[in-house]
């Protein structure tokens, strides 16, 4: 560990040098290369030295044992900096072992969520209108934007289905645990008889694709115009603005109707394509990399249920690592942040754990 450690520090410090290259400086595209990988190793190499200065502080007060003779204010001094320091470094080396764990190369990415109302009828549709304005309450608390992409909205208010962006650094590693299959229990705003009902709604979370990841040939997408439907909206059934593309080697559909523009409506639809393709292809390789284990906090498969949300009992229940909560309001008002760190923690429990057996 120490000489992966001692390679980082060193990296650091050639990078430092790098920024104030004249070539570098002058290059906008490699000063942000640079940047970004100073920014990936700084915490690492900021948590070694603390660990090799509390290191020398150990060394320091053991000398000054040697030094103190019968000096019992000098000994009494050293003996405390001596175990101040030997308390430190466990939990230096604990917080070492976490920063050390491989990252998640899509973690610092934007991200394209889709939320679809599943089984339940209207209630699941209202329900992913539930989740949305939770993801954009939270995205909101974290700083980050929201752009919705795409909606199919019902005239209760509720979405069949809606797509949207969300934008800021480390957006992906706060958001992607939230793909898999979302379960309500509540009496429904449909249901007179006051009957407690249980439907469901997909989200889906997508890195956003870089254009040089993935390159798409022209002659392999459908392109289709229409006019947008759905529930309200001036421009609805006016023009034909809506976007429909298919991609032809996988049967692919994405639909974009949000933008009164036939061209923005068409970036759009290719974005959440691009996205979509590059999920495909990182589940292959995380699948051949990963085929004999499964993850303590899921595959991120959207037919996997992964929480349920009890409106009676204002109960959140985490099924991929048994967290519950009686705080539901709390949290679909955008206060998120307690569910995410626990299910952060739980990863790198497992990553931990992996680490050691190998």
């Amino acid at each position: 560990m120490f000489d992966k450690l001692e390679i980082f520090d060193k990296r650091f410090e050639e990078l430092n040098k790098r920024l104030y290259e004249p070539d570098v400086a002058a290059d906008p595209v490699q000063f942000r290369e640079v940047n970004k990988e100073l920014s990936s190793i700084t915490a690492i190499v900021d948590k070694y030295r603390e660990f090799k200065a509390t290191k020398q502080s150990i060394e320091d007060a053991l000398s000054l044992l040697e030094e103190a003779g019968n000096d019992d204010e000098l000994k009494s001094l050293a003996q405390f900096e001596l175990s101040d320091a030997k308390e430190k470094i466990p939990a230096i080396e604990e917080e070492l072992k976490i920063l050390l764990l491989p990252k998640d190369p899509n973690d610092e990415r934007n991200v394209i969520v889709e939320i679809r109302g599943g089984t339940g009828g209207e209630e699941s549709s209202l329900f992913a209108a539930d989740l949305f304005r939770m993801y954009t309450m939270y995205a909101e608390k974290r700083n980050f934007s929201v752009e919705i992409l795409n909606a199919n909205e019902t005239e209760l208010g509720g979405y069949k289905e809606i797509s949207f962006m969300i934008n800021g650094d480390g957006a992906y590693s706060r958001f992607k645990f939230e793909s898999g299959t979302h379960r309500v229990q509540r009496v429904p705003q449909t249901e007179s008889g006051g009957r407690i009902h249980t439907s469901a709604a997909t989200v889906a979370v997508l890195p956003e694709a870089d254009d040089v990841e993935i390159d798409i040939n022209p002659n392999d997408l459908q392109i289709d115009t229409f006019r947008s439907s759905g529930a309200g909206g001036q421009h609805i059934n006016k023009t034909s603005s809506a976007i429909r593309i298919t991609h032809l080697p996988t049967g692919m559909v994405v639909e974009c109707q949000d933008e009164r523009s036939q061209y923005k409506n068409k970036d759009k639809a290719l974005k959440v394509l691009k996205s979509r393709l590059l999920k495909v292809e990182q589940d292959k390789q995380n699948a051949e990399i990963a085929s004999d284990r499964k993850s303590q906090v899921g595959s991120g498969d959207r037919s996997e249920k992964i929480r349920t949300y009890n409106f009676p009992q204002s109960r959140l229940t985490d099924h991929r690592i048994g967290l519950t909560l009686y705080k539901l309001d709390d949290i679909l008002n955008g206060n998120l942040d307690e569910v995410i760190e626990a299910l952060i923690t739980a990863q790198r429990a497992e990553q931990l754990k992996e680490s050691m057996e190998k």
